[in-house]
């Protein structure tokens, strides 16, 4: 691995730190990277949640580097299309619970990222924007569909097709984020809320979190069945054994994620 990102290991915790200055800018490389951690994080079966940060005090992620786009070579926006969109789908559909811990500004592609986690928590001076309309470009790294999902036609609307700001407050109205806190609080949020996490069944919270996702492409209809299915399948695993009983017997489970 490259000193780009880097991957520590808390427990059941993943932690993914962000580490290309001055604006954590993401590059063929640095994409490449991602997918492949969080393919071997997938495989680890003691890992149950994932965190992702950033070095740096001022930037989450500005996303792209700009300059790859300034000669129009259509090769490349073709192949880092297809890079962003493989790393960020593999980072949505991790097995766990991913969540952002945003601390600096999240733009483009470095709000896309965040888009791609499960949950957002954001710093009270954090400010988002997809503005790559503003360059003759657009969102392609999934911005303009979970947006959409996550806020509605509206305000995807106003920040993609408007070019507008969001700051953390507004953030957490229009429901782009999850939680704000104060500044320097996000990675301990975080790190609690992944916490958190361990105490549930990691069986349950895939299947859970596949189901949930799964409203994005499948009918209603089709969800309702899905979900008596799991529910079922739920019954051959340890997770589901040791979990009732574990509550019967007033202890903590003791997860085998099997």
């Amino acid at each position: 691995m490259s000193d780009k990102l880097i991957v520590e290991k808390q427990g059941h915790i993943a932690v993914i730190t962000m580490n290309n200055p001055p604006a954590n800018t993401w590059t063929e490389a640095s994409l490449k990277e991602l997918t492949s951690i969080v393919k071997e994080l997938n495989a680890d079966m003691q890992i149950f949640s994932l965190v992702l940060k950033s070095s740096s005090e001022k930037f989450f992620s500005a996303g792209a580097d700009l300059n790859l786009f300034a000669d129009s070579d259509r090769s490349v926006a073709r192949d880092m299309a297809r890079y962003f969109g493989e790393a960020f789908e593999t980072l949505s559909q991790f097995r766990g619970v991913s969540i952002a811990a945003m601390n600096g500004w999240a733009m483009g592609g470095g709000l896309e990222v965040a888009l791609a986690c499960d949950i957002r928590i954001a710093e009270e001076q954090v400010q988002m924007a997809l503005p790559e309309a503003k360059v003759g470009l657009l969102p392609c790294a999934g911005g303009t569909q979970n947006l959409t999902m996550l806020v509605g036609e509206g305000w995807t609307k106003r920040m993609i097709l408007c070019g507008e700001r969001v700051k953390a407050a507004k953030a957490l109205e229009i429901g782009l984020i999850e939680e704000m806190v104060a500044t320097g609080e996000s990675v301990k949020r975080a790190m609690e809320m992944a916490e958190q996490v361990a105490e549930q069944s990691p069986m349950a919270v895939a299947a859970c979190k596949q189901l949930i996702q799964s409203n994005r492409t499948r009918a209603w209809d089709q969800g309702y069945i899905l979900e008596r299915e799991l529910f079922v399948d739920l019954f051959h695993s340890e997770d589901q054994k040791e979990g009732v009983n574990a509550f019967l017997g007033k202890r903590k489970a003791e997860w085998k994620n099997c």
